[in-house]
Formats: structure tokens, sequence, C-alpha cells
């Protein structure tokens, strides 16, 4: 039978990455917001190209009828970081933005795809972050909408017990891809290049892309609740090494 994996978020980076590494093993739909980068994809990999913004029930629902009622894998990818202030003159828009698509987002794309993940005895996969492991200086926005994904993901797992689904979820760290951090600070090169800057080698999406396609082609008996994966340099959200130039 056909195994069907979604990935939402799969217009660039670690969603790209993911759809990219699952192809071997799945027919792969892959949806985003931006139809010419997910077509393209689509095409690459022989996949299917769905335009969908997860922050809107009624695209979400349009695509959960085109994915059809068996879902082996759902990858809810979408999600980005906008900002890094300090709580006191932040933009709490933008913490209202994070949340709409990190949180509510994969909430909304899991409650569509339940029953198909129901029938394939599926795989929910949770993109989570090292935001939620602890608090940093700036982190208020995105480590709330991280540690709510946590929540959520953890949650799920209790309400869906003893039914053959799994629920996992993957907490990346300094991850090095080409919109992320671009996005988090405006476009701001100066402030993504001091992100990196003395980082020997930072994780790439396909480190992250990887190890999904690990946790979801277990065998079905093993669950991998939460995987934590960080560049060697970076032993903790504060503590990184750097080599000066």
């Amino acid at each position: 039978m056909n195994r069907i994996a979604v990935v939402t978020g799969a217009s660039s980076g670690i969603g790209a990455a993911t759809a990219r590494a699952l192809v071997t093993d799945f027919t792969v739909f892959c949806l985003a917001r931006r139809a010419d980068r997910i077509e393209a994809l689509a095409e690459e990999i022989g996949g299917v190209a769905i335009t969908c913004d997860v922050s809107d029930p009624a695209q979400v629902a349009r695509a959960s009828q085109v994915i059809g009622d068996r879902v082996d894998v759902l990858v809810n990818n979408a999600g980005f970081a906008l900002g890094q202030e300090p709580l006191e003159v932040d933009d709490l828009t933008a913490w209202s933005r994070m949340y709409e698509v990190n949180v509510v987002g994969a909430a909304r794309m899991t409650q569509a795809l339940l029953p198909a993940l129901r029938a394939a005895h599926g795989t929910v996969v949770f993109m989570s972050s090292t935001a939620a492991e602890a608090a940093y200086e700036g982190g208020g926005g995105y480590c709330g909408v991280k540690s709510a994904v946590r929540s959520m993901a953890g949650a799920l797992r209790l309400e869906l017990a003893g039914e053959p689904i799994r629920v996992c979820e993957i907490s990346p760290g300094m991850v090095h891809t080409e919109e992320f951090s671009l996005t988090r600070f405006g476009g701001d090169a100066a402030r993504v290049d001091a992100v990196y800057a003395g980082v020997a080698e930072p994780l790439l999406a396909e480190d992250i892309a990887d190890a999904i396609a690990w946790m979801v082609t277990r065998p079905p008996h093993v669950n991998i609740d939460r995987m934590v994966v960080r560049p060697l340099a970076q032993a903790a959200n504060h503590k990184v090494a750097r080599v000066s130039s």
C-alpha cells in the first residue's frame, strides 16, 4: 500500500529538506503558502503540492480533502520566529502571529488529519525547538510559542494513549537555514551573521530532516517522544563555542 507523508511549511528550510528525506519511503504532500516553491519541490521529488496556509481553517479543510483518508506521517513543521526584543518593548502582534501559525496551525492540521492518521496507524511529528528547553533574553515570545507546541504534543500523546498513533516531538537547536533568521530579524543580515559568527558547524536543515526520517521509520511499537538535536558547538541556548576569526 502506498504510504503517505504530509509536510507543512515545505517551501524552504527544514520543511523542504524533510520532504526530500521522506520521499524514499512515502508519497509526500508538500504544503506551504508559496505555491511556486512547493510546486517546484513536488516536481523535483515526485510529490504533490498543495498551497495551504495552516492559519486559515478553510485552506486546511481543503487540503485534508485532497490528501485523502489515510496519512502515515504528518510533520507539523510550518512556523517561524519574529523578533528577539525584550518584553518591555517587544511587538506583541508578532507574538500573536507566531502563535497562530506555530501552535494553532499545527493543532488545526492535526485535527483535520487525525481520522486519516488513525486509519493508517500513523505518526505525528511536532516541530518544537530548544527555545522550549530554557528561556533566554528576548525569547519571551518564541520560547513561549515553542513551549506551547511541546505541551500540545505531550497532551495529544496522553489523549491518544492506547491508540495506534505515535506522537513525536523534535527540538532543534542552532540550525542555519536560508530564511529562518532573516525572517526573525526582519531581513537584517548583520544580526543574522552575528548569530552564527564563529560557530564552525551549525546544524543544517538536512540534519533535522534526517532525524525526522529516522523517527518516523522506527518499528510501530517504538515512539520517540522527544529528540533534542544541537550542533556540537552549542552546549545550551546560552553556551555556544565560537572561534575567533
